[in-house]
């Protein structure tokens, strides 16, 4: 920093026949040097959209708790004043390094990153270390409130987030995440026949479960909140518990052994949906806190569920509406009264509520014992 401008080292480049600029910012400079807009401005004045506070705490804490392999992505800025490209060669290729001058009198806003920004401040207030650390910066010449508008829409538009399995697949920190990747590894069923690209499955594949689905049943088993701790005792009591609920399936083995298909059973069945698989789960974590000793004979009894779609009676309003398989948690819960009952166990106070509120109408509802 002079005193009529910032310098940065920068690298030119050109989209859509502008040129824009990337350089490295230190932590410390952020907060100072970006600018975000007013939240009070009505949306049409902004170029962003309003900062969620909410989000800033949950990305702070991961730089500042991660401070040895945290990543983030770059920061995307417009700036409204003069600048100058100095090249570190007239010709070659430095021609497109070099120093990046702004007058001190520019304004630089955010177009994309301002959570980060917001979170970069809180984290070096926890952690003032980081503060020499950088970010990349992509730097635009600004060109007015509709074209930086246009710009965040473009940087959103395609924005697609990546999906619950494929999250669980890569997160390494998550303990119940590595929990599930290693059942999934344990069972050869699971091993073979477990998606993990997607929360939802296709037609023509010849997957039939989910990593999702087994992550969040194998949570309602073991008792385990999202990012929650894994006791030594969790992964083995996991691996006998699906074990022997595979043992008692005798349709999700005909997958395994090939004698029909994922899509016919996904077609036909209730079992081979995520309602059904976190339905399990849950009922699972009654039978073994009811029955710690024999818990793994009763489950026997998931042989006498008639799973079959067409079993309107039993299905519609309870995993199915409209036709549609459905897994919000009333319907898990409904699922679940099904094959707690079938499993000789009584209904808790919460499930027998949402059983006397959503159950199908069309046959008796499951009754709690007095």
């Amino acid at each position: 920093m002079d005193g009529d401008s910032l310098e940065f080292t920068a690298i030119r480049g050109v989209q859509a026949g502008s040129a824009y600029y990337v350089v490295m910012v230190p932590l410390k400079i952020v907060p100072r040097l970006f600018k975000f807009e007013d939240e009070a401005m009505p949306a049409d004045l902004r170029a962003q959209r309003v900062l969620n506070k909410a989000r800033v705490p949950a990305i702070a804490s991961y730089i500042a708790n991660n401070a040895n392999e945290y990543i983030l992505s770059s920061l995307c800025a417009s700036i409204d004043g003069e600048i100058e490209f100095v090249p570190a060669a007239a010709e070659g290729p430095l021609r497109k390094v070099g120093q990046l001058r702004i007058d001190l009198g520019a304004t630089i806003l955010i177009n994309d990153g301002q959570h980060r920004r917001a979170a970069i401040e809180e984290a070096i207030r926890e952690r003032p270390s980081l503060g020499n650390e950088t970010i990349s910066v992509v730097v635009f010449a600004d060109r007015g409130l509709k074209r930086s508008q246009q710009m965040f829409a473009d940087l959103n538009i395609h924005a697609v987030k990546p999906t619950r399995s494929i999250k669980l697949l890569y997160n390494h920190r998550d303990a119940t995440a590595a929990l599930s990747r290693d059942l999934v590894a344990a069972i050869p069923l699971f091993r073979d026949f477990t998606c993990y690209d997607s929360t939802s499955i296709s037609n023509r594949s010849t997957k039939f479960f989910t990593l999702s689905s087994i992550h969040q049943a194998t949570l309602e088993l073991i008792g385990k909140s999202k990012a929650g701790k894994v006791d030594d005792t969790d992964k083995p009591l996991a691996i006998k518990f699906w074990s022997a609920v595979i043992a008692n399936m005798p349709d999700w083995q005909r997958v395994g052994t090939r004698e029909v298909s994922s899509y016919e059973l996904r077609r036909d069945c209730i079992h081979a949906h995520g309602v059904a698989v976190q339905a399990i789960g849950k009922a699972g974590a009654q039978l073994i806190a009811s029955c710690p000793n024999d818990w793994a004979e009763r489950l026997v009894r998931l042989k006498d569920i008639d799973w079959s779609r067409a079993n309107r009676a039993l299905w519609d309003n309870r995993a199915l509406v409209a036709g549609k398989v459905n897994i919000s948690k009333n319907n898990v819960m409904l699922v679940t009264n099904v094959i707690v009952r079938t499993l000789g166990m009584t209904l808790t106070a919460e499930a027998q509520r949402i059983e006397d509120l959503y159950a199908p109408p069309a046959v008796p509802k499951l009754r709690a014992a007095s």
